[in-house]
C-alpha cells in the first residue's frame, strides 16, 4: 500500500467517525510503522536507479540547451554589433561618395558655365565681325551706288539741259 493511499484511508474513516486528526491538545497524531519505512526505502531506491538513467541526463538536456541558446544569444548580439560597425562603415563611406560626387557635379558645371561663355563670347564676336563686315559693305555699297548716281545725275542732267534747250551744254 502506498503512502497516499493510507492516508486516504487515515482521513476517510476519521471523517466516518466525526473526528479530527487534531486531538484534544492540538497535536498531529502520526503512526510511523513498516509501511513508511517501506516507502521511505522505495523512493530512496528510486531516487538511487533514477538519477543517473533520467534525472542527470534530462538536466545535461537542459544546461546543454540552456549553453547553447546562451552561445546562440551571444552570437546574435556579436553579429548585430558586426552588421551595425558595418552599417556606420557604410553610411559613412556613401557619404564620402555623395560629397565626391557633389564635388564633380559643381566641377563639372563650372567647367560646363565656362565652356558656354567662352562659346557665347565667341559667337558675339562673330557676329559682331559679320556685322561689321555687312555695314561696311552696305557702306561701300552706298558710297558706290551715291558715286554712280552722281556721275548718272551729271549726264542726265546734260541730257535733259540739251533736251529743253535744244542745244548741246558744256
Amino acid at each position: 500500500m502506498t503512502a497516499l493511499a493510507s492516508l486516504g484511508l487515515a482521513l476517510g474513516q476519521s471523517a466516518q467517525e466525526g473526528t479530527s486528526l487534531l486531538g484534544a491538545s492540538g497535536a498531529v497524531n502520526i503512526d510511523f510503522d513498516l509501511t513508511f519505512v517501506g516507502q521511505m526505502v522505495v523512493f530512496a531506491v528510486l531516487i538511487l536507479v533514477l538519477k543517473p538513467l533520467v534525472f542527470d541526463p534530462v538536466l545535461g538536456l537542459f544546461a546543454e540547451r540552456e549553453k547553447r541558446t546562451d552561445g546562440a544569444k551571444a552570437a546574435a548580439r556579436e553579429m548585430q554589433e558586426k552588421a551595425g560597425v558595418l552599417l556606420r562603415k557604410y553610411e559613412h563611406e556613401l557619404e564620402k561618395v555623395h560629397a565626391v560626387a557633389a564635388e564633380e557635379r559643381d566641377r563639372i558645371r563650372a567647367e560646363t558655365a565656362r565652356l558656354e561663355a567662352e562659346q557665347m563670347h565667341e559667337a558675339r564676336q562673330i557676329a559682331t565681325k559679320i556685322i561689321d563686315e555687312g555695314r561696311e559693305r552696305i557702306n561701300e555699297e552706298i558710297h558706290a551706288v551715291r558715286f554712280e548716281l552722281g556721275r548718272s545725275s551729271e549726264r542726265l542732267a546734260r541730257d535733259i539741259a540739251t533736251r529743253v534747250l535744244g542745244r548741246e551744254v558744256s
